[in-house]
């Protein structure tokens, strides 16, 4: 679909501002790579090639019976022993003496013909995050297998940094996409109306504004138990009155102008005048609120982990690998790791947000 000369211009004015636009880059790179954390990741091997035939881990469940073992429970295909079975196709001596018979095929001094060998294909980071590794002590420092270290569990850092990160991108997009929508059109109908509507309307967001939050969050954990979508929707519930009162301020004023009142003389509807006439005009104060929302998602799905009211106990986040900081002072790498990948997230974010801002506005211009 072709741009129109307006998003064309807005476009240029983007790519124009250095730091917004590269800034987007960075942060497209890491977000495709959170999205495909799972093929990033992961202590299942992203191919398998046994006997001739191809398995696809991450995607399906295999028994350990399927390479030749004895259990019908899912493979853990960092056992020594499978990986043996996987690539000698399947021999019983590898119970016994499997890194013997491994490197004998690594050397191709082995007896296994070439046909019945096998081939395991792993992510660039070969551990999950919720992956406990054999490490001591385990709150251990960065090292060749474990780039970022391991946390006070021996979980793999960089894994669950990957996680977290998708994570909380996620949660922050749904949660200021759905709760612009509801802000946007509450403050779009007190600032057009304006009258009883707005003053209504303004009672009920002190009321709203008055309530604790944290306190509602704490009795529904209890009642209904922690979980990502809940804490979605609390989070919209209480989010959506940051917007109100730009996009209120910006429609009182415009609701006035010579092209709203032609408009009107003309016989076109309110919504149409609301949204087709008035609000992108309006679009550059709401857009200057927006990178407050994201980062305020963000900080605060990070705060609720930290105090453990946030997303379920087994879950990727950063905010408890922050708690795990300050938990473990001997292990300085997890408050590094917390501390810088908050600080270019949540810039790189701003930077766009800020961008996209100036894109908008009319009055600015980029050479």
């Amino acid at each position: 679909m072709a741009l129109s000369e307006l998003n064309r211009r807005r476009w240029r004015n983007f790519r124009r501002n250095g730091r917004a636009f590269w800034s987007l880059v960075i942060f497209s790179v890491l977000f495709l790579v959170a999205l495909a954390a799972d093929f990033v990741a992961n202590d299942k091997p992203i191919v398998v090639s046994y006997r001739g035939d191809l398995y696809f881990p991450i995607q399906n469940f295999y028994p350990e019976t399927t390479f030749g073992g004895d259990l019908r429970t899912s493979a853990i295909y960092s056992d020594i022993a499978i990986q043996c079975m996987i690539k000698t196709g399947g021999r019983e001596e590898c119970w016994d003496e499997p890194e013997d018979l491994i490197a004998a095929v690594d050397n191709g001094t082995s007896d296994v013909p070439k046909e019945e060998q096998g081939w395991m294909i792993w992510p660039l980071v070969p551990y999950h995050y919720t992956t406990v590794n054999d490490v001591k002590p385990a709150a251990s420092p960065p090292s060749a297998a474990h780039w970022l270290g391991t946390d006070n569990t021996a979980r793999d850092v960089l894994a669950r940094v990957i996680y977290g990160f998708r994570t909380s991108i996620m949660f922050a997009l749904i949660v200021t996409v759905a709760a612009s929508i509801i802000g946007i059109a509450a403050g779009a109908i007190q600032g057009y109306f304006g009258g009883k509507t707005d003053l209504v309307f303004q009672r009920i967001l002190e009321i709203w504004a008055s309530t604790p939050s944290l306190y509602v969050i704490i009795i529904l954990f209890a009642i209904l138990g922690r979980s990502f979508w809940l804490l979605v929707f609390i989070t919209i519930l209480f989010g959506w009155p940051a917007l109100v009162g730009v996009v209120r301020a910006e429609f009182l004023r415009a609701r006035n102008f010579e092209y709203v009142r032609a408009a009107r003389a003309l016989g076109v509807s309110d919504r149409k005048i609301m949204f087709r006439h008035i609000l992108p005009n309006a679009m550059v104060a709401t857009l200057t609120m927006l990178p407050f929302v994201v980062t305020g998602a963000i900080s605060g799905l990070a705060g609720l982990d930290y105090l453990g009211y946030g997303l379920p106990a087994r879950s990727a986040s950063l905010g408890e690998l922050a708690l795990q900081a300050k938990q473990n002072l001997q292990a300085p790498w997890l408050a590094f790791t917390a501390f810088f990948t908050f600080a270019i997230m949540l810039s790189l974010l701003v930077f766009i947000f800020e961008g996209i801002r100036d894109a908008f506005d009319p009055r600015k211009t980029f050479r």
